[in-house]
């Protein structure tokens, strides 16, 4: 009954009369049409048109306006003008606003090479709405012929031209396009704001253009207007370096041109130290040591002025937990105020002690659960950014089904504590100082314990690692390195039933090797790489990530060096367990276009590979792809996908859904609704498959004629809330092709119900 209300509600609202309150006369501006033949245009021209029809939701179109048009006209009662502000007034079509429009169209073409564009209006009416459609003729566009520096005010600037190895933004052939003439002059202005031009301004920059060529071609010519008060402009080196550390509180007082003055810090007692030509000025509270203060700092004495140096000093120190705020200003040194200067840079220190408690639900295939966690963290362990991180957790999970000895079908528990430290440098024998001491680097210990109880069994998880992490290229690439990371895993207890019926009575490799103990002590390597600065709007933006990691390099060497004992099943052992061996790889691409500010179309591809040798005939489940989800393919739950043509045989075949080869694509589009509502439509492809025949995997294995054929298809639609902060995302996928089924029936495209569904909730964009 309720879906049937909401329905007629949704249908009423579409089918309510829109033109109900547009005066005789006038008309309601029901859409708009762009129609152009400039192909290159580099921005969303729907943005240059004033007057914007009201907003429309798809499938359902005008709702708010239809909300709007409900409310009675009686505006004294607050019914009606509680409707009217959940709706939408109508949007009535203005002359005067399409002509600004118009010519608002024909500048935005002018700025994008397009100097002979014009623009044509038409009109369509239809009872009482209008819908206008501009037209525009781009003519032929202007393009680059030559771009040439010409500085003639300054010759030290003009060298500097002919020496800096990034290449002009503008090339031949480009587009004359004002916001590429923008982008070079910010690339200008960066180059000599990090050469010691404290105060150029990209204003200084401009352009001469000879359009006189008659072959829809331009020169160009750059050249920097001369300083109205001094034959050059200043080029400053820096000075003297104050690092004022672990000031409470700061009331910042500036002078007329607006830089701090740096008098007017002082501590009672203060302690004034000088380090690596910094002067550090501390009270009792020690904060930071002085090698952590001096190694985030870029402001070195008798270095050249730089934006890019004090932008990677605000980074650096911002990425310490134990900092909580950072000031820098720079002002004219009294020893040369024309070439020096002096620089001040202020940390405030943030709390070092952090608590945390809290109690999460959890739902896995159905299964309800609670968790509940509690967490310490210090932020500055031993003066110099270390965090230590401590954090007891526990879980609670009410298994549905019957209270039998079955595996699935038991309530179980787990509690387990994890500990880590962190470094803000790299900590590593023998490594050369100028590594070890880079900023943004990190040094990570890691060590864990985790509890599993059933009634059938009880599991533990022992874990310990160190990592290292650091950004390189501008930070457009980060680097991951899991120097070691070494998991221990063992069972403890087992019940006669669960050893009987799952453990020695059955040939599943898959299975006995997911429920035995184990050691997989590994290495890995991962590298992400986001593209540079997008220069409009609409520039698409992409990430690529890759990732290896090896598994028993170190207990391979041991047992090669002494002498090692194998259990019943051939697998060598270390200190009384077996070790797990593979390689695996995997590597994903993910790029979004831009059509305008609201609309977007974003694409993935991923793939990887895991291969066991050595001493294990079968990965380690934990390391295993699986298929499904929210972030995979969205017609299917998690991990319910795969391998292959594998036939699921219920939703307790966990451990058969997993396997040593991943594929998928993804393509999803995104349309805005509002600044807090997108609306996305996507189509998910992929599937997992086994590398070598497993007999209780039948049909998992990857073979070349055939895998297309096993490829799972899925669609769907989505909504997300858009909080700036967080994104929370709402996804209904619907299964196309199912490589699960027999071979007659896997095309379920035309079947949709509700056993071929999935709804998944995630945080943030699935790629």
């Amino acid at each position: 009954m309720k879906k049937i209300t909401l329905i007629s509600l949704i249908l009423i609202l579409a089918a309510c009369n829109t033109t109900k309150n547009i005066p005789e006369g006038q008309y309601l501006l029901d859409d708009i049409k762009i129609k152009h033949d400039t192909k290159n245009a580099t921005s969303d021209l729907k943005d240059f048109v004033r007057q914007q029809p009201n907003s429309s939701v798809p499938l359902l179109g005008k709702v708010r306006l239809g909300i709007y048009n409900m409310a009675g006209q009686d505006t004294s009662k607050w019914i009606n003008r509680t409707v009217r502000k959940l709706g939408q007034a109508p949007v009535i079509y203005s002359a005067t606003q399409t002509a600004i429009s118009e010519n608002q169209l024909k500048k935005e073409l002018n700025n994008q090479g397009y100097l002979n564009a014009e623009v044509d209006t038409t009109l369509e009416i239809k009872d009482k709405k209008i819908k206008v459609t501009y037209t525009i003729d781009g003519g032929i566009p202007y393009l680059i012929r030559d771009y040439k520096y010409d500085i003639t005010t300054d010759t030290t600037m003009k060298r500097i031209m002919g020496l800096i190895p990034f290449e002009p933004i503008l090339k031949k052939g480009d587009m004359f396009d004002m916001s590429m003439l923008e982008e070079e002059r910010l690339r200008i202005n960066n180059i000599m704001r990090n050469v010691g031009f404290s105060t150029f301004s990209k204003e200084y920059v401009y352009f001469k253009a000879d359009t006189t060529l008659n072959s829809h071609q331009v020169d160009l010519y750059m050249d920097i207007y001369p300083p109205k008060d001094s034959l050059r402009y200043p080029r400053y080196k820096i000075n003297k370096v104050t690092v004022v550390s672990g000031i409470n509180s700061i009331n910042i007082d500036r002078n007329q041109d607006g830089q701090m003055n740096t008098n007017r810090w002082f501590f009672r007692n203060a302690d004034t130290t000088q380090y690596r030509d910094l002067t550090i000025v501390r009270g009792r509270n020690k904060f930071l040591r002085n090698s952590s203060i001096a190694r985030n700092n870029y402001l070195k004495k008798g270095g050249y002025y730089s934006d890019y140096n004090i932008t990677r000093t605000y980074e650096a120190y911002s990425k310490m937990a134990a900092i909580k705020q950072v000031n820098i200003a720079t002002s004219p040194s009294p020893e040369d105020s024309t070439k020096l200067l002096d620089a001040t840079i202020i940390l405030l220190p943030a709390n070092a002690h952090w608590f945390k408690a809290g109690l999460d639900g959890t739902n896995s295939a159905g299964d309800i659960g609670v968790a509940p966690s509690i967490s310490y963290q210090h932020q500055n362990l031993f003066n110099g950014g270390e965090q230590l991180s401590i954090r007891l957790k526990g879980a609670y999970e009410f298994i549905a089904g019957s209270k039998s000895t079955d595996l699935l079908n038991s309530n179980y528990y787990e509690y387990g504590i994890e500990t880590s430290l962190t470094f803000p440098q790299f900590l590593f024998p023998w490594l050369k100082k100028s590594w070890r001491e880079q900023p943004l680097a990190t040094t990570r210990f890691t060590l864990g314990l985790n509890n599993q109880h059933r009634s059938e069994y009880t599991r533990q998880f022992f874990n310990m690692g160190v990592a290292y992490g650091w950004n390189s290229k501008r930070n457009r690439l980060s680097h991951s390195l899991d120097l070691l990371d070494i998991n221990y895993i063992r069972m403890p207890w087992v019940s006669d039933y669960f050893r009987q019926n799952y453990l020695d009575s059955t040939n599943n490799v898959v299975l006995r090797e997911s429920y035995s103990d184990k050691l997989v002590a590994r290495t890995a390597y991962t590298i992400t790489y986001v593209n540079g600065r997008r220069l409009t709007s609409l520039y698409p933006t992409f990430t690529l990530r890759g990732s290896v990691e090896v598994a028993g390099a170190l207990p391979r060497l041991a047992t090669t060096i002494g002498k090692a004992s194998e259990n019943e099943l051939g697998e060598k052992k270390i200190l009384g367990v077996a070790y797990a061996e593979y390689v695996k790889g995997s590597i994903d691409y993910a790029r979004t276009f831009y059509f305008s500010k609201r609309h977007s179309l974003a694409y993935h591809m991923g793939l990887g590979l895991a291969h066991p040798y050595g001493n294990s005939s079968v990965l380690p489940f934990e390391r295993r792809f699986f298929s499904g989800g929210a972030n995979s393919v969205r017609g299917w739950s998690t991990r319910s996908l795969g391998p292959g043509a594998y036939k699921r045989l219920g939703s307790g075949d966990f451990v058969n859904q997993a396997g040593d080869m991943k594929l998928e694509f993804n393509i999803e589009n995104r349309l805005k609704l509002s600044d807090l509502f997108e609306f996305a439509q996507f189509i998910d492809a992929g599937n997992i498959w086994t590398l070598k025949n497993y007999e209780e995997q039948p049909g998992g294995q990857f073979k070349f004629r055939s895998f297309y054929k096993e490829l799972g298809v899925s669609y769907g639609i989505g909504l997300r809330l858009d909080l700036n902060f967080l994104l929370l995302r709402f996804d209904t996928g619907m299964k196309a092709y199912d490589p699960g089924r027999d071979q007659s029936k896997r095309f379920i495209l035309f079947k949709p119900r509700l056993n071929n569904m999935a709804f998944h909730f995630g945080i943030g964009y699935p790629f």
